[in-house]
């Protein structure tokens, strides 16, 4: 076996080592030439060493430069702080401690509570029914079988005051009102009143004291002491409480003395006649009674009004009387053949005086009454003509 030599000359790229053919001029591999002289590339070489060194260059950005600076300055810093307090006396430096204000409670008041308002319950009105007038009807008597008064009658029905109805209408009557009780007052009996209105004295009976010198120590009648006081007999016990009534005392000589007023009278109450009651023809008298309000004084009175509602003029009757009862005068009866409705009232009155006819004048004294209506007719109603 025999080795084939290669005839072909080469040569070797002096800067890269890469083997090229002896007539290469450039190196593929690196670029080179060739045909450079070499003693051009000596004389380079023999520069390159002649030149001096050189520092390195360092460039910074202006964040990092700022950055480094920072540093340098809190290095510095903490280098003069211990410096200066390993050289500072002892205690210097120490902590001192300070005291913290404690927080004032703030008092928060209880929520106030709302009360629940009550529902109060609220009537619901009844509509008026339809009814059909019957022969021979009149207001008044439809009022009074219903239980209800002839205003409401009148108001209900768009009717003149005077009331016509025919038969056979259909009218509107309302249901009767139901009356609410008034609601109960503190108000004394006039006994009472002027039991507690009355100035008194107590006292302890003594050893040795008798109705008689107790009635004469203070000017007072015994029989005044023994019925305030509730007594039975004449007798009085040692140690008793008794109340003198000032108010009893004897007058004494001068000027008389006023009298005591007493608190204002309740309402009276009516009694008869009934509320829509219809009076005709063949009652010639109309008669008004009410309940006592009291025993009355020698200048109080009742007050009695009447007034004919269905009047085209105003008119009104006035009087006083002391009793429960009053008479409506025959000359107030209605002059025509028209069912007139009344009413009429109770007032409790004082005189306080005389006017410069010497008429008595008369101011209230007590609550007013419940106001009340009758009807009344005065003429016969003339029949209607057959055809």
């Amino acid at each position: 076996m025999s080795i084939e030599t290669n005839s072909n000359k080469t040569k070797i790229c002096p800067t890269c080592g890469t083997r090229l053919s002896e007539n290469a001029a450039r190196c593929l591999v690196c670029g080179a030439e060739f045909n450079a002289r070499p003693e051009a590339k000596v004389a380079k070489k023999a520069e390159k060493s002649v030149q001096a060194s050189r520092m390195p260059v360092i460039t910074l950005s202006l964040p990092a430069a700022v950055g480094i600076l920072a540093v340098v300055v809190v290095i510095a810093a903490t280098i003069a702080f211990f410096s200066s307090r390993a050289g500072a006396p002892t205690g210097t430096f120490d902590p001192v401690e300070t005291a913290t204000p404690s927080q004032t409670p703030t008092i928060t008041p209880p929520p106030t509570q709302t009360l629940i308002p009550t529902d109060v319950p609220t009537p619901t009105p009844i509509p008026p029914f339809d009814y059909t007038v019957g022969a021979g009807e009149y207001c008044s008597t439809i009022a009074f079988n219903f239980g209800v008064s002839v205003q409401s009658i009148i108001i209900a029905n768009n009717l003149p005051s005077t009331c016509p109805l025919s038969q056979g209408q259909k009218i509107k009557v309302p249901y009767p009102t139901a009356t609410v009780p008034p609601p109960a007052t503190n108000t004394p009996l006039p006994a009472d009143a002027t039991k507690q209105s009355c100035d008194t004295v107590p006292i302890t009976v003594q050893d040795g004291d008798t109705l008689s010198s107790i009635a004469a120590n203070y000017a007072v009648p015994a029989a005044a002491i023994k019925e305030f006081n509730g007594l039975t007999t004449d007798n009085v016990f040692f140690g008793s409480n008794l109340l003198i009534p000032l108010c009893m005392r004897a007058a004494t000589p001068g000027p008389t003395p006023t009298a005591t007023i007493p608190p204002p009278y309740p309402a009276p109450n009516l009694l008869l006649p009934a509320d829509g009651v219809a009076f005709t023809l063949a009652n010639d008298v109309v008669t008004l009674q009410w309940a006592s309000v009291g025993v009355l004084r020698d200048v109080e009175a009742y007050q009695i009004t009447v007034e004919d509602v269905t009047s085209d003029q105003a008119r009104r009757l006035v009087d006083y009387v002391t009793d429960t009862k009053y008479i409506v005068p025959t000359s107030y009866r209605p002059k025509d053949n028209v069912a007139h409705v009344l009413r009429w009232w109770i007032t409790p009155v004082r005189q306080s005086g005389v006017d410069d006819q010497g008429q008595p004048i008369w101011v209230a004294s007590g609550a007013v009454s419940d106001k009340r209506v009758f009807t009344w007719v005065g003429v016969a109603v003339e029949g209607t003509p057959n055809p």
